[in-house]
């Protein structure tokens, strides 16, 4: 597809700027998107302007659904007395409006901070590639949840035929690594939610992908959600409700059988057990010392020398 080879590997170039977190107070404020774009374009940089906080509508294809109120109150705060230390990136749309490409918890914490405009640089994309840029861009942060990411993923594959390598490659992570997060989508839905909600981990739902029953799949993650047990430990209790121990049927000896092993007992004044029924099986004689079976290989000689009715 021409246009997925026009963003290439060039595309971690384009948003190096724009997907870079700090880590700090400031959190989620992007690296210098001019001084990146300037250096992709020869030299020509996109100008930042103060852009009204009312005419920027947030990306309806964002990959991230939920923001942490405690952090967006901490960057609310942080605006408040330091103002926004890094631009958001926008495109143009309909109306004389702006959609959000990177740096949405930014525009909501002016918007909750009380400020009228945020400093922006309005970048010129197709559609398509405000989505795609959109999804790739959110892919290489960290703060997604693993069903966010695993969403984001598979609509990369289906809308923009990458392979599971390409996508690897784009937002830096293992081919591995892409194939596990996409099997995650292969659970039950109420599993999901549970790993949406933080309750159940990554590497707790990884271990149920291999169990059919929708059912079974929530029963086994509710024994694992909150980290009640070690991912290693969860594995091992998968593995046990794929494959139960068979129980060894239970074999019934006659009155006689049992009664001729007492006698054998007393008779050789040592442990004597057998295993299996009147029509077969076998019969153990225990001796725990050398003189104890040279006292059993006696009493078998006596035996032997007694005369024959």
């Amino acid at each position: 597809m021409a246009m997925k080879k026009g963003l290439g590997k060039g595309l971690s170039a384009l948003l190096a700027g724009a997907g870079a977190e700090y880590e700090n107070s400031f959190a989620d404020a992007l690296e210098s998107a001019e001084a990146n774009d300037g250096e992709r374009s020869g030299g020509a940089k996109h100008p930042t302007a103060e852009i009204p906080v009312s005419s920027i509508d947030p990306n309806v294809n964002q990959p991230r659904k939920a923001f942490d109120e405690a952090a967006m109150n901490e960057l609310v705060n942080s605006i408040r007395v330091h103002g926004v230390i890094s631009p958001i990136i926008v495109v143009k749309s309909d109306g004389g409006r702006y959609m959000i490409i990177a740096g949405e918890r930014r525009w909501r914490a002016c918007k909750k901070a009380g400020l009228q405009t945020i400093p922006a640089i309005v970048r010129d994309y197709t559609p398509q590639q405000v989505k795609e840029i959109s999804l790739i861009e959110n892919l290489q942060r960290e703060d997604l949840n693993p069903i966010e990411t695993a969403t984001a993923i598979k609509q990369l594959m289906d809308e923009y035929k990458y392979t599971q390598e390409e996508v690897a490659d784009r937002v830096g992570k293992s081919r591995p690594a892409v194939a596990n997060t996409l099997r995650l989508l292969t659970l039950s839905a109420p599993v999901i939610d549970l790993i949406a909600s933080g309750r159940l981990s990554a590497g707790h739902a990884r271990c149920l992908v291999v169990v059919d029953n929708a059912e079974s799949q929530l029963t086994l993650a509710m024994s694992g959600v909150d980290n009640k047990v070690s991912v290693r430990d969860f594995e091992k209790t998968v593995k046990a409700f794929l494959a139960p121990k068979k129980e060894k049927p239970v074999v019934r000896q006659s009155i006689e059988l049992k009664d001729l092993i007492e006698r054998m007992q007393r008779t050789f004044a040592t442990k004597v057990s057998a295993l299996g029924s009147d029509n077969r099986g076998r019969i153990y004689i225990d001796y725990y010392s050398r003189d104890d079976l040279d006292r059993l290989v006696e009493l078998i000689a006596t035996l032997e020398k007694q005369p024959k009715e």
